[in-house]
């Protein structure tokens, strides 16, 4: 008898716990992606108790991904526990790309692509660029972030990049042909929806040819490089986004060495640092800042990794007017919603893009330097397509307003950060 008891003891308790828990997970409104797919997302399991901080999660981690341009969830009650139903709105995913800049000395580059971040429905991201900077050049690019598990994925890349390269020395300045072939590789490894790393490797030829101006018996007019790239990645995201608004605190640090095969590029250190915020303001503005602090082995060479160039970093500045071996840049921009409907948007941009450089072989007193600073406020337009994913098509004009300034426009598909 006394064994009796106990077992209906257990067994109604055991059916009260099982009330409480999650019977069943279904996914609804999706039409391309696959089911096992989205499961790889979700840290919720059927069994479990439902917990509203755990759908949370899940429910921002669908958001951030390219297939989807929204996502609720909703809890049935029955009597054996829980339904819960995940409701994902799926962007159109197979996007064409074009960048294309220019400034008031007429410089003119543009990229074409055509990428689809829902490849197979697996959220892979699958596309190529071609791109006419004076030469042509492209890109291929394989991303699979949860190829393997909810945590760790692949990605794999090939480009072979050709332009002409301004090259600064001790005489002036000389333009070069310049080409790089690489193959890359990285694990990605995801340890929660806050912390992820990347890491990998890169082999790749650079090649030199010298066009015109001036010359330095020091700098030869043609050479090739073949080098080895190893990277690190680590992201740390707190980003939450509502359509075209984001709020939250990114930070981004990539840290690479590159061995070499020729003492005219020596081997280096690399490392920079992107913090990203965003804030709401009031309910149709939202302010953007990304501020990137980075350091490289300081060899006085003309071939120096930190670029300014108007597509990267300053708007309006010019296609790869000056290098160095350190960077400070600050971008902040305010973006006002002005015109919103159920698939569209237009938003307003007010920006300033202010930056400085340590130049090659020189000390940490050069980003003090005048010669070295340059701001760019500016004004633009966001032309923006709610569900198709990375569907902003941007407007920005530049203004210099330090020493020896330029102006232009810069066009691009997606935020410029």
């Amino acid at each position: 008898m006394k064994n009796l008891i106990l077992f209906i003891f257990f067994t109604l308790g055991f059916g009260a716990l099982a009330q409480n828990n999650i019977i069943s997970i279904q996914f609804k409104k999706q039409q391309r992606t696959k089911t096992s797919t989205l499961k790889k997302l979700i840290t919720t399991k059927v069994g479990e108790p439902l917990d509203s901080t755990k759908i949370a999660t899940d429910i921002n981690r669908i958001k951030r991904q390219p297939l989807a341009s929204h996502a609720d969830f909703e809890v049935i009650e029955k009597k054996e526990g829980y339904a819960l139903i995940y409701y994902v709105v799926e962007n159109f995913t197979v996007i064409p790309s074009f960048d294309f800049y220019s400034t008031n000395d007429g410089e003119l580059a543009y990229r074409l692509g055509v990428y689809d971040y829902n490849f197979l429905g697996r959220n892979i991201t699958f596309g190529g660029i071609f791109q006419r900077d004076i030469f042509n050049s492209y890109n291929i690019n394989f991303r699979a972030p949860f190829l393997f598990s909810q945590k760790i994925g692949l990605a794999v890349s090939h480009s072979n990049l050709t332009t002409q390269e301004p090259v600064f020395l001790d005489t002036g300045t000389a333009d070069y042909r310049y080409n790089n072939t690489s193959y890359e590789i990285l694990g990605l490894i995801q340890f929660n929806l806050k912390h992820r790393i990347e890491i990998g490797g890169n082999y790749f030829t650079e090649n030199y040819n010298y066009l015109f101006g001036a010359t330095d018996n020091n700098v030869p007019q043609r050479f090739s490089v073949e080098k080895i790239l190893t990277k690190f990645i680590y992201e740390y995201n707190s980003l939450k986004y509502y359509y075209q608004y984001i709020s939250g605190f990114k930070s981004i640090l990539n840290f690479q060495r590159v061995t070499s095969t020729d003492d005219v590029l020596p081997d280096f250190l690399i490392f920079f640092n992107d913090f990203h915020y965003f804030t709401r303001i009031g309910k149709k503005g939202n302010w953007a800042n990304r501020l990137r602090l980075g350091l490289a082995t300081n060899d006085d060479s003309p071939f120096s990794p930190f670029a300014v160039d108007n597509n990267l970093n300053i708007r309006g500045v010019g296609n790869t007017i000056d290098r160095g071996t350190g960077v400070i840049v600050l971008n902040t921009e305010y973006r006002h919603t002005l015109w919103d409907k159920k698939n569209y948007s237009i938003q307003s941009n007010t920006f300033v893009d202010a930056g400085t450089w340590r130049n090659p072989g020189g000390d940490f007193g050069d980003f003090s330097q005048r010669q070295n600073l340059r701001i760019y406020p500016g004004i633009g337009l966001r032309f923006i397509h709610k569900k198709i994913f990375n569907a902003t098509f941007r407007i920005d004009y530049g203004v210099g307003i330090t020493k020896d300034a330029t102006q232009g426009f810069v066009f691009g598909i997606g935020q410029y950060f």
